[in-house]
């Protein structure tokens, strides 16, 4: 039998985070962000969503803890908070978006 060094909290938690990042738009937003922080009028034009689809997938991140706001007069401003996204997002960009 495999050594699995998961807690059942880890599954739940890893699970939860694979799930809110596996949304089409979610990974495309994340992507972005990989770049630098992004105000949410840049993200809408990147993706040429409504700002409104984009806030909805932003809090999802957000409430996941896998991205942070900073606010800067009228402006929100997104960025990655956890390396271990940045990480992750990095390794499936090299196995599954090579450069060709």
């Amino acid at each position: 039998m495999a050594d699995i060094s998961f807690t059942e909290e880890q599954f739940t938690s890893t699970s939860d985070i694979l799930k809110s990042i596996a949304h089409p738009t979610r990974l495309k937003i994340l992507c972005f962000l990989i770049e630098g922080e992004r105000s949410v009028g840049e993200i809408e034009r990147e993706f040429g969503s409504t700002i409104s689809n984009i806030s909805q997938h932003l809090t999802v991140l957000r409430r996941m803890d896998i991205i942070k706001r900073r606010k800067d007069a009228n402006f929100m401003f997104y960025s990655v908070k956890d390396d271990k996204v940045l990480t992750l997002l990095g390794t499936m960009k090299k196995l599954f978006c090579p450069l060709k």
